[in-house]
């Protein structure tokens, strides 16, 4: 079983892609080859091919990455699965994990979403889509300097709060705030449930 995330970037068209593109390709560089694992085209849109255990994990990094620009979003239909035929490009590649990504992808712009999962397990997929709707109430709102808190602990799992502030330039306790306001503690549950009981579920 692996992951395919298709995604697009929302409001790309009102920022210079340089001040998007190079980070995004930085973090999608960290999780293997460009075209084979990754790849970005038309501009804004991009597909990722990774292991299941990272997949919710890593969409949530990417959203937080991109909203640490005030305006822009992403949209991401995470799809897992089995894989038929792995070509030089993931975009080339195929299999039912490919089919079930670009299946939901295509839902979220008409369900007006920006993450959701396929597996093909009905009973487990309406669960947890269920939690990532309700989830997107706080993600969906967090601010620049919340989405770059968000990041850091994401990508820096152990990071203090101190450690934090020294990086940033501010405060501990202003650390503090932006992770509460963020929701920090209902996003490590739902990162924890996918893991813990949504991937077992569907194995």
């Amino acid at each position: 079983m692996i992951a395919i995330l298709t995604g697009d970037v929302i409001n790309s068209a009102g920022h210079p892609p340089e001040s998007w593109l190079v980070d995004l390709k930085s973090l999608l560089g960290s999780l293997g080859s460009n075209p084979e694992d990754w790849e970005i085209y038309r501009g804004d849109e991009f597909q990722v091919r990774m292991n299941v255990s990272k997949a919710l994990e890593t969409a949530i990094c990417i959203k937080a990455q991109l909203k640490c620009r005030k305006g822009m979003d992403v949209r991401i239909g995470i799809g897992l699965g089995a894989e038929s035929y792995r070509a030089p490009k993931v975009s080339e590649s195929n299999g039912p994990a490919y089919q079930a990504s670009g299946g939901v992808f295509d839902r979220l712009r008409d369900e007006k979403l920006h993450l959701q999962l396929s597996s093909g397990n009905a009973a487990a997929d309406t669960g947890m889509n269920l939690i990532l709707k309700l989830a997107s109430h706080f993600m969906d709102d967090w601010s620049p300097v919340s989405a770059e808190a968000v990041l850091k602990v994401l990508q820096s799992p152990g990071v203090s709060q101190e450690q934090m502030a020294c990086e940033l330039g501010i405060q501990q306790s202003a650390v503090s705030q932006r992770l509460s306001r963020a929701r920090l503690d209902l996003l490590e549950e739902l990162l924890s449930y996918y893991t813990d009981q949504y991937l077992k579920s569907i194995r």
